[in-house]
């Protein structure tokens, strides 16, 4: 990847939260760490897929980005600039080119607002100047709402148009980077590929690059040119979205592509599953050496429990934070695990 077609450079971004004991007088005691290190590059007009169990840190990362959370510390570049220690009006103008679509649509929108007001808040904020019936003309016409529902209320409107309208809101100050954050988890089956046809189609046309935040695979396959597999705080695995799916090497992007159903039972019933044992440590006591050891089917008596594995490049373009990525993948080490007909039965 060329550095001048980076447009986000996430470089050993943390965002740690204390944790405050104490009634009269409060004293940090320790911190969660939500996200704990994290590097990772956006090509200009891609589409990076962040992945992962609930829990991980995804959600934290993405408004970490976008400075909603204050890093503990790090780097955020965006098109060169570091954000992380912008404030005031610097940071305002840097936001009018860093936009979110939220997971809730309902929640994320002023039930008090009709939907003219909702689109044209982000521009009068921004002291854009615009003609207001023409442009909300425009940005529902982009999303594929009709003209007629600019004076209507978000309660007016089911789940699917609710994200619609915030995606237009999110493209209004024409953005060059949008977060979503799972966009698609709070809607019917049915309606999700429309939205993320929706959000391909948007791309296309404004040259927008993505982050995609998910923990639903098929998504993120539908979505994303690259794929970064996040763990207790930390990327585990990057790669393409084709080499990560079709051959994941890190044993966590293992258990996760294994719990996708596959639409052949006769496929489906002769798979082998990797069931995870035990629960996600907690981020404010995380295990040491490889934070995954513990529930890891794969792991082994040495450095597993006390040594860090580096997020290294296995192939090109390939990158697994785990100290036998290798071996795995040629089956010198065979993992530990119930079979799903053996986990069916205790």
């Amino acid at each position: 990847m060329n550095d001048d077609d980076v447009l986000l450079d996430v470089q050993d971004l943390k965002v740690h939260f204390p944790i405050k004991s104490g009634v009269v007088v409060s004293r940090t005691t320790g911190s969660v760490k939500a996200v704990d290190g994290v590097n990772l590059k956006v090509e200009r007009g891609k589409t990076l897929g962040l992945v992962g169990e609930s829990g991980c840190g995804k959600s934290t990362l993405g408004r970490a980005i976008l400075r909603l959370t204050d890093p503990t510390s790090g780097s955020v570049y965006f098109d060169g600039a570091d954000v992380a220690p912008l404030k005031g009006e610097e940071l305002r103008r840097m936001r009018k080119r860093m936009q979110m679509v939220f997971q809730d649509p309902m929640g994320s929108l002023n039930p008090r607002q009709s939907v003219e007001t909702i689109l044209t808040e982000p521009l009068k904020a921004h002291g854009v100047q615009f003609d207001r019936k023409t442009k909300v003309a425009e940005l529902l016409d982009l999303v594929g709402l009709p003209r007629n529902a600019s004076n209507r209320y978000p309660h007016e409107f089911s789940g699917g148009q609710r994200q619609r309208i915030g995606i237009a809101r999110a493209v209004a100050l024409e953005p060059e980077l949008v977060i979503a954050d799972e966009p698609v988890s709070a809607l019917d089956v049915s309606i999700q590929a429309q939205v993320l046809n929706l959000l391909a189609d948007l791309q296309k046309a404004l040259g927008l690059t993505y982050v995609v935040i998910a923990h639903d695979l098929a998504v993120v396959r539908h979505v994303s040119d690259d794929v970064a597999v996040m763990y207790l705080g930390e990327i585990v695995e990057y790669a393409s979205s084709g080499e990560l799916y079709d051959a994941p090497m890190h044993p966590y992007t293992k258990a996760l592509m294994s719990a996708v159903p596959i639409p052949d039972p006769v496929v489906e019933s002769e798979r082998e599953r990797i069931l995870l044992a035990g629960d996600l440590p907690s981020p404010a006591d995380p295990p040491s050496g490889c934070r995954f050891h513990t529930r890891c089917p794969f792991r082994q008596e040495t450095l597993c429990a006390d040594e860090h594995p580096p997020l290294n490049e296995i192939s090109p373009g390939h990158t697994v934070a785990c100290h036998w990525a290798r071996e795995i993948a040629s089956g010198e080490i065979q993992p530990t695990f119930l079979s799903a007909a053996d986990a069916a039965e205790v």
